[in-house]
């Protein structure tokens, strides 16, 4: 299936020069979601996962089906302040200044193998900072899944030695 196809462009969206990449129409068809959700779900059986990672939001809305249809436990990263247990946390740089990302502290179990998940691989920082949370707890990246890469951004040169996919390429 051509998911390409299903991913509407919104030029000049949130601000001129940027060529959005809409997802939500790709989701809003039944066929075209499943068909994606089980390419990653196939990714994530071949590399044994035992838990599925994804930073907000929409990281949330790639993992929890692949979870699901794993049968495996899915483990939200967030912005401070959002989770109400103990957590960790990593800071990383923005365009403009810094952000920070949490886990809970017990949501990686040392030597789980964990799937990471989300929408969109543009230059790599979040997933660069999540997967120092899922380390930090002793977790091993088995994968790093992805809807789409806009590779002209090179992330996957910040997410080097990490094995990666990535249905979609722009």
């Amino acid at each position: 299936m051509d998911l390409k196809k299903y991913v509407t462009i919104v030029e000049d969206f949130p601000k001129p020069g940027i060529s959005f990449k809409d997802i939500t129409t790709l989701m809003d068809n039944g066929e075209a979601f499943k068909y994606a959700t089980d390419q990653i779900v196939q990714y994530a059986r071949e590399k044994k996962i035992d838990i599925v990672v994804g930073p907000e939001a929409r990281g949330f809305i790639i993992g929890c089906p692949v979870a699901y249809s794993l049968g495996v436990g899915f483990a939200p990263v967030r912005k401070e302040g959002k989770l109400p247990r103990e957590t960790i946390k990593v800071e990383y740089g923005l365009e403009y200044g810094k952000d920070a990302l949490t886990i809970h502290k017990d949501a990686i179990k040392p030597g789980q193998r964990v799937l990471i998940t989300d929408d969109l691989l543009a230059t790599g920082g979040t997933i660069e900072a999540t997967i120092k949370l899922v380390e930090q707890l002793g977790g091993e990246v088995a994968g790093i899944a992805f809807l789409i890469e806009l590779s002209y951004l090179e992330g996957r040169k910040r997410l080097e030695g990490y094995d990666i996919l990535a249905l979609i390429k722009y």
